[in-house]
């Protein structure tokens, strides 16, 4: 029971690897605001959880809207009393659009998602964190955000600015019992393919080259206990870092 006592919000929690952290997180003894825009997958990770006797509660939220992140945040504190863990997991791909034929529309869905969704939240969360001096964020980056073409621009530029956003909300807040983390995964197996429609054929062919050097695909599981970790106090010592969890694929 690593988490006992505490209270998360994890976002982008109705599948995936948002869901599979929530339910971890309450295994592990936390209270879970379980956050999505889609409100079907949310209920679902709940009954999963209660079913499994954690506590959990569906708050349908789209990070990209400054209300619903404000309202996420105020119904944990509401329903649990206070805020311990904020997991930023919430995001979209960019149908590996090229820089050239990038638009106005599609660069700005991305990054309001991505990295302002992110934004958002941690702010929301330092209010909370800076008056009780502590507190943990786990922004969820990717492979994409350590290397320069595992997808198309926009969900590339959205990552970087992750990791590093990540590294200075860390650093700044460092003494103020606040620590913030990243996890860059590689290939994983959940469903944010599903926002890729229509994917662009030069891009595509452009970012995919180096698939075949991916020595395996992981389990959104696996990125749970990465998070895990780095919510719980065996990672008291890491701060303003980012943990590559991708088999190896971007060593090569």
């Amino acid at each position: 029971m690593r988490l006992e006592g505490k209270v998360a919000v994890v976002t982008g929690a109705g599948s995936g690897m948002g869901k599979e952290i929530a339910k971890l997180y309450a295994k592990e003894g936390a209270s879970v605001i379980v956050s999505d825009i889609n409100e079907e997958g949310a209920n679902q990770t709940v009954q999963d959880i209660e079913a499994d006797g954690g506590k959990a509660k569906a708050v349908v939220a789209n990070v990209a809207k400054e209300d619903d992140v404000q309202h996420m945040i105020d119904e944990a504190v509401n329903t649990y009393g206070t805020l311990d863990i904020l997991v930023n997991n919430a995001g979209i791909m960019d149908n590996m659009v090229p820089a050239g034929d990038l638009t106005d529309e599609l660069w700005d869905r991305v990054l309001s998602i991505n990295t302002s969704g992110v934004m958002r939240a941690t702010r929301k969360a330092l209010s909370i964190f800076m008056e009780k001096e502590s507190g943990v964020i786990v922004n969820i980056a990717s492979a994409a955000g350590l290397a320069g073409s595992r997808a198309g621009a926009a969900y590339t530029a959205s990552k970087h600015a992750v990791v590093g956003f990540t590294k200075n909300v860390g650093f700044q807040y460092a003494t103020k019992g606040i620590r913030c983390n990243a996890i860059a995964p590689g290939g994983v197996n959940t469903n944010i393919g599903t926002t890729m429609a229509d994917p662009n054929k030069f891009g595509m062919e452009r970012a995919t080259i180096g698939a075949s050097a991916n020595p395996r695909s992981g389990e959104p599981e696996e990125i749970a206990n990465i998070a895990l970790f780095l919510a719980s106090d065996d990672a008291s010592f890491v701060n303003a870092d980012v943990i590559r969890v991708d088999a190896g694929w971007l060593a090569y």
